[in-house]
């Protein structure tokens, strides 16, 4: 991953802000929050924007509401200040924020529109969730429904709304299926993506905003890619 693929204070994609919430298109490689690789999370990123913007004193406020993987691409939502995090938290918590993937996987799915249910077992030792058919001890409910949005000459291209929130949720219920997501070593596809990223993207968010109460409803532009631009071409 080269550093100009990464987000920095100067290149950083703002798709809405105001007082209170601040939304960005994260870039295959960030990382939402610090780990244990010690590199430059997103937070900090987003910090250092807002802090030079609002030529800010002192420290910046930033509450993470929800990660993306970090080979995965699309929105991130951050909270501004410390009354509307616990706000946001119950948004995601009670599912009234509904969110929106992309997906290239490798082979057709055996339905084009289905409810996939499992329950996903993380193995911390290689980070890897596993899929089964039945509870078993420390497994945790999953369940996403996709749509077959349109084929192209190599991948197909699925629209996925999750209804829970699981580790690497999206990828290993895909594979399980037989789709594995383009660029996805990790579970079951043939190569990687000469960045690292893997072909998920978060596409769509919707919800109230909870200081404002009105709609919002955000769109991800697609990562600039040949394979992505495929999938807004009629």
């Amino acid at each position: 991953m080269t550093e100009k693929t990464l987000s920095d204070k100067n290149n950083l994609q703002v798709l809405y802000e105001d007082n209170h919430i601040i939304i960005v298109n994260k870039r295959a490689g960030d990382i939402v929050q610090g780990d244990k690789t010690g590199d430059k999370p997103l937070s900090e990123v987003v910090k250092s924007y807002i802090k030079d913007k609002y030529n800010k004193p002192g420290n910046v406020y930033l509450g993470v509401v929800h990660r993306l993987d970090r080979p995965t691409t699309g929105l991130v939502i951050f909270a501004k200040t410390s009354k509307v995090l616990p706000r946001l938290n119950k948004l995601f918590a009670e599912k009234d924020a509904k969110k929106t993937y992309w997906a290239l996987v490798k082979n057709e799915p055996p339905k084009h529109e289905d409810t996939l249910i499992h329950w996903l077992k993380k193995n911390p030792k290689n980070n890897k969730s596993y899929t089964h058919l039945n509870e078993i001890k420390d497994s945790k409910k999953a369940i996403l429904h996709y749509k077959l949005l349109k084929k192209l000459d190599h991948y197909f291209l699925l629209e996925i709304d999750l209804e829970t929130g699981r580790h690497h949720q999206i990828r290993t219920q895909l594979s399980t299926i037989g789709c594995p997501i383009k660029g996805d070593l990790k579970y079951g596809f043939n190569r990687s993506n000469s960045d690292a990223s893997i072909h998920l993207h978060a596409r769509y968010i919707s919800f109230i905003h909870p200081v404002k109460k009105e709609p919002l409803h955000i769109t991800a532009p697609l990562p600039n890619d040949p394979v992505w631009d495929a999938c807004l071409l009629n």
